[in-house]
């Protein structure tokens, strides 16, 4: 039997369709605020880079276990990108935000007074423990504030800030260092966080009032099914592998290995290494802005720019570690240069991703899977190049050694980036 739909069961479903929140300056105020926590992040979370000749005198470690307080950071960063996923769906961005910041002020609070290196630990837990509350909060804010053609270029946005964010934690981290001192440096980003938290709870909220703004919230699922709905659908595993593939190799660089290549590897001086690093960070992120929006308007894009970025970046990683007899400045600074780019555009391509085939409801737990690829391969780098360097740490082919794995896992992700989207439906 055929059954005829009527007007009013046209009507019917046109009021209970999820309509897309609107923006506006709210929205923008509301997205600026939270994204100042993700800055902070940021700048916490690549802090040891230039720092980490100093902290190997400070703390009397060698290279292998200097690589344990990155290591840990971003192993713990990796560990509670679900459960923060999951909290960013369910208690909502604001409370998660004021928490995340707070514990990356007390972290780096214990990281500026440590007196050795198990204080120090403890700090760079907390600030991990902090900074894997932030950055998927303030996508999910994205996710609930903005309509989704605006998706990709908020994330956009976001990883510029975030960009900014790696620019301060190098060259004006490191003239702090030289000029202030150790403790004075750290604690004033301990200051910062408090005083954003309290900005967060004040200003920030976890979605607009009105119809838009309860139309994007849908019915709650376990955590098995958000687990299983955004591991099957094709837009969150296309996302997992562009992030491992094009963001992990720069963040290992800011984390930590990116000053000692420059200084040892490819033999510039700590100044002009700083300053390198810096140019870096900050020469690709005007282009974020300007993929998003082109995402926003032809989404065919992303998977032009997506391959594209894998396959220059993994040619780019076998050229370092195969150069005969070490790789010269010029082409490991461009190697570099392609990993940075690579890392500014990660969250608007990976992220635009995820989002599909995933209600705006749930975002966090795909953006969380995402996330969590991408960091685990950063983390996975930072340990291999530490222990290669711990077993031979002189010399310009030390890095190139140390860089092998790093090539292996970008390769491979990109290879898997091809499969998924070369047999991708339209």
């Amino acid at each position: 039997m055929t059954t005829t739909r009527t007007s009013d069961d046209r009507a019917a479903e046109r009021r209970t369709a999820p309509v897309e929140p609107t923006g506006g300056t709210r929205a923008w105020i509301v997205w600026g605020v939270a994204v100042g926590g993700y800055f902070l992040a940021m700048l916490q979370r690549n802090g040891l880079g230039v720092a980490a000749l100093e902290a190997q005198e400070r703390f009397g470690a060698g290279p292998a276990l200097l690589s344990l307080l990155p290591m840990l950071q971003l192993l713990v960063y990796v560990v509670l990108q679900v459960p923060s996923g999951l909290l960013a769906d369910r208690l909502g961005p604001r409370y998660t935000l004021v928490a995340g910041t707070l514990a990356m002020a007390a972290g780096s609070c214990l990281f500026a007074l440590a007196p050795g290196i198990g204080t120090a630990v403890t700090g760079r837990f907390l600030i991990g423990l902090g900074d894997a509350l932030i950055f998927l909060n303030v996508i999910r804010l994205a996710a609930l504030w903005f309509p989704r053609s605006r998706y990709a270029l908020v994330s956009g946005l976001t990883g510029v800030v975030g960009g900014i964010g790696q620019v301060a934690s190098a060259a004006p981290l490191a003239w702090m260092l030289e000029g202030l001192g150790w403790v004075p440096a750290f604690l004033s980003t301990a200051v910062l966080g408090a005083l954003m938290a309290l900005m967060v709870l004040l200003v920030v909220r976890d979605r607009p009032s009105g119809a838009a703004g309860r139309s994007t919230v849908a019915a709650p699922v376990s955590v098995w099914e958000a687990l299983k709905e955004a591991l099957r659908a094709r837009g969150p595993q296309i996302g997992m592998a562009h992030h491992a593939a094009v963001m992990a190799p720069f963040t290992m660089m800011m984390v930590l290995w990116g000053y000692p290549f420059l200084v040892g590897g490819l033999g510039l001086a700590e100044g002009t290494a700083a300053l390198t690093l810096t140019g870096l960070a900050a020469g690709g992120l005007w282009t974020a802005p300007l993929v998003g929006a082109a995402i926003g308007r032809l989404p065919g894009v992303r998977t032009v720019l997506g391959l594209g970025l894998a396959t220059a970046l993994s040619a780019g990683l076998l050229v370092l570690v195969s150069w005969p007899g070490g790789v010269p400045a010029g082409v490991g600074v461009a190697v570099l240069a392609v990993a940075a780019v690579g890392q500014t555009l990660a969250p608007t391509i990976s992220f635009d991703f995820a989002r599909d085939g995933i209600p705006a409801s749930r975002t966090g737990v795909a953006s969380g899977l995402v996330n969590m690829s991408g960091f685990s391969t950063a983390v996975l780098g930072t340990v291999l190049a530490g222990a290669l360097l711990q077993v031979r740490p002189e010399g310009p082919t030390a890095f190139q050694a140390a860089f092998l794995p790093l090539f292996l896992t970008t390769a491979a992700a990109t290879a898997v980036l091809y499969a998924l989207l070369l047999r991708r439906p339209r």
